[in-house]
């Protein structure tokens, strides 16, 4: 996430931004931290729509604060709104920053900003009051290639998957209560059982296995009972709890996760590590494990029926805050909650992007945060 950032001047570093995040930024306050000359990374933030300036000043220079190498930071402000009508736009958010980075000893490098007819600097006096001339922004990225919301939509999945899961899942339910002799009317004949359902409840007995094997899987061409076992873990929280720590640290952590859900209904306690791990703290996980976790929830939650599209939704929020996307954590952990208003999971993601939390390894050195 380091860089050396060459602009000559204000206008060509507006243009770099785009590159930076990968596409066109809107109704955001896009910070870049400093070490020297040299970029920190990018950080996105919504612009507040009702917060208090001095709070969301405080948010930022906080964050950028939380960089161990960070002695500066550049701002800009993408906005829907016009210097036609009262100069440069979001003003009372900059002065509010301007105090609160000099408060805390870092130097504000630069605060730009980008409205629907100009571009200003709010740092330059001779910046006139209706802004100078987009044209001079060589954007790099074209308008089509989405915002921040971008990439957080479900992949496609057609009405006969759907009703294949759906029926995979009613199957694997009915092989557990067999299997586990909990059928309510005492029949459990294993005839009755589909073998394909059969084999998906026994994958159950063994689930680091289950899941390290799973983040192998092809998410394109998932099979229904893929979907069923997953949906069917992602639905349980000491299973998803299991299955997000072994994606973090790898399979011993999983079966430390597992030994330790055992443990914890047995009455004892649940290993401070584990559960700091899940808030953000500890050691910093492979982002190519978090993401191969995050293609298989997102198509488990765009295929499972309705009533287990929630833990997987949650699971995607989670694993996409983990990787630094707070956006789309936030548009994850809503859909979770539109379905099951009071999802935990989806509650503390929630919680974490509302409170500009992040996971303490986004703010190292080479971490995944943005």
């Amino acid at each position: 996430m380091t860089s050396i950032v060459k602009a000559a001047n204000p206008a060509q570093f507006l243009s770099l931004i785009p590159t930076m995040l990968g596409h066109r930024p809107s109704r955001s306050l896009v910070v870049v931290p400093f070490d020297g000359s040299r970029s920190l990374g990018v950080m996105r933030l919504d612009l507040p729509s009702e917060t208090e300036p001095d709070a969301f000043a405080a948010t930022v220079t906080g964050l950028v604060c939380r960089l161990p190498d960070a002695d500066g930071l550049a701002v800009a402000a993408w906005t829907d709104e016009s210097f036609r009508d009262e100069g440069i736009p979001h003003l009372d958010i900059v002065d509010a920053l301007r105090r609160t980075v000099d408060a805390s000893g870092l130097r504000l490098v630069d605060a730009l900003c980008v409205a629907v007819d100009a571009w200003g600097s709010y740092l330059d006096d001779g910046c006139p009051a209706t802004g100078w001339s987009l044209d001079e922004i060589d954007f790099d990225v074209p308008e089509t290639a989405g915002d921040h919301r971008s990439g957080a939509e479900l992949p496609p999945v057609g009405d006969g998957a759907r009703d294949e899961a759906a029926v995979a899942l009613r199957a694997l339910a009915h092989a557990v209560r067999v299997v586990c002799a909990a059928d309510d009317d005492g029949d459990h004949s294993v005839e009755r059982l589909d073998p394909r359902a059969l084999a998906a409840a026994c994958a159950l007995d063994d689930l680091p296995t289950l899941f390290e094997d799973a983040l192998g899987w092809e998410v394109d061409d998932l099979a229904p009972f893929d979907i069923a076992v997953l949906a069917w873990c992602l639905s349980r929280p000491s299973l998803r709890d299991i299955a997000l720590v072994q994606w973090c640290r790898g399979m011993d952590a999983g079966d430390e996760a597992l030994d330790a859900q055992l443990r914890w209904q047995a009455g004892e306690e649940y290993p401070a590590h584990l559960a700091l791990h899940m808030w953000g703290e500890g050691e910093q996980p492979d982002p190519k494990r978090l993401r191969a976790g995050l293609e298989l929830a997102r198509h488990v939650a765009a295929t499972a029926p309705e009533s287990a599209q929630p833990g997987a939704l949650a699971t995607c929020a989670w694993l996409s805050w983990a990787l630094g996307g707070s956006t789309h954590a936030d548009l994850y952990a809503a859909r979770a909650r539109d379905l099951e208003p009071n999802h935990g999971l989806a509650e503390i993601v929630a919680t974490f992007v509302a409170a500009g939390h992040l996971p303490d390894w986004a703010f190292r050195r080479g971490g995944s945060g943005r």
